[in-house]
């Protein structure tokens, strides 16, 4: 069997080599696009954003991307968001005041903690998944198993069912969050070791899954 064609959007951002080589690891063939020329041949997008927000909208929107990933995820076409590439996601963002895609409702505020948390948030951390087991979670403890975290900011929403899984550092946070074939997650995957690269390998399962629908 092929394996299904991912195509990593590349924001000029950051290092994307171990991100592009855990999908391949997770069984995908990794296509890295600076530009959505060609977009229709891929079976699903990965959006790794890092960085600052305002550096990677701008990027967005120079590259074509930005109208992009709003078409594909409203067409329910596979995404899947790592980090700044789950922030964007939503209306407004703290870091730079800035209007972000606005795909999903909500908004992005820094950590408002006390003095003996260090903000970033950096480190491992245990996300709770919601909603049961899943082909996505397969492989996984629901509540116990550890992420990779490195950020300053987190998403807000009242749209709960959005929400996939929740973290807490001081309080209660969004760390991932789901909408029919649209994934996004707060932390690394790539960073998680084989626990982050399960989930990527669900996700790339779930693709050959809906090539035979």
């Amino acid at each position: 069997m092929d394996s299904p064609l991912i195509t990593v959007i590349d924001p000029g951002m950051g290092n994307l080599h171990s991100v592009c080589r855990a999908w391949e690891r997770a069984g995908a063939e990794i296509r890295l696009a600076a530009s959505p020329d060609g977009v229709e041949e891929t079976a699903a997008l990965v959006f790794p954003g890092q960085g600052g927000m305002s550096h990677c909208m701008a990027r967005l929107e120079q590259s074509g991307w930005a109208q992009t990933i709003k078409d594909w995820i409203a067409q329910d076409k596979p995404f899947f968001g790592i980090c700044l590439g789950l922030q964007t996601l939503f209306e407004h963002s703290e870091e730079g005041n800035i209007k972000a895609l606005g795909i999903f409702p909500g908004q992005v505020k820094r950590f408002q903690l006390g003095r003996e948390y260090k903000i970033p948030h950096m480190g491992w951390n245990a996300a709770r998944f919601r909603g049961g087991e899943s082909p996505m979670t397969q492989g996984l403890d629901l509540s116990r198993d550890q992420f990779y975290f490195v950020h300053s900011y987190h998403v807000t929403t009242d749209e709960e069912s959005l929400v996939w899984c929740e973290t807490t550092y001081g309080y209660d946070f969004v760390s991932g969050i789901a909408r029919g074939n649209c994934y996004a997650t707060q932390y690394h995957p790539e960073k998680s070791q084989a626990k982050g690269l399960q989930i990527y390998r669900n996700f790339v399962e779930s693709l050959e899954s809906l090539s035979h629908t």
